[in-house]
């Protein structure tokens, strides 16, 4: 268990030119392959995503009016509730539409061969309990306020921006982690595949 301080994220341009990337955190941590990777896209324009062909993709919206998205000649598929998720093929084509101005989304990305995901965002109020089971990472990123993290014999403190990493590959057992604070957090849960 381990904090991914706000201070490490990266912001980067889209080659495209429609937007910014903050990149909160990957695995590994360099190179152009990635097992997972979470991020922030501030969405400034129309246009369309990049190409990632063998990644799963989890969008949710964070703020702004919404988006519309074209996926591979799909019906349209429309974000405009705060935290509205869609999942696509990276490797499919994706236009995509504001709906009144620019958007903030959180972005997950998986490596399908080795990982499936599931992801939430929810308030954060008083305690939680996660329940990290062998073979399971956890992120927990901060939106909003702080919390603190309880288990493995440990204590850890984190803030708006920063991420909790619950890394159990190779471990046995059940892990039980108490989560206290107030704010939002987005939960991701990284499974080995079906």
């Amino acid at each position: 268990m381990r904090v991914i301080p706000a201070s490490e994220q990266r912001r980067l341009r889209w080659k495209n030119d429609g937007g910014w990337t903050t990149e909160i955190a990957r695995d590994p941590l360099a190179g152009d392959a990635f097992r997972w990777r979470i991020s922030i896209a501030d969405i400034e324009r129309d246009g369309p995503f990049s190409p990632f062909p063998g990644i799963d993709r989890h969008l949710l919206l964070l703020s702004g009016n919404g988006i519309e998205l074209d996926i591979d000649g799909a019906p349209p598929q429309r974000l405009v509730q705060r935290f509205g998720c869609v999942r696509f093929a990276g490797e499919a084509t994706v236009d995509c539409r504001l709906l009144g101005g620019p958007t903030r989304d959180f972005n997950l990305m998986v490596q399908r061969a080795t990982l499936r995901a599931e992801v939430v965002a929810r308030p954060l109020i008083g305690s939680m309990l996660i329940f990290a089971r062998e073979g399971v990472e956890w992120l927990i990123h901060v939106l909003a306020g702080h919390l603190q993290a309880q288990g493995e014999g440990r204590a850890l403190d984190a803030a708006t921006g920063d991420t909790l990493h619950i890394d159990r590959r190779g471990a046995s057992g059940t892990s039980r982690i108490a989560l206290d604070g107030g704010g939002e957090l987005v939960l991701v849960q990284l499974l080995p595949p079906d």
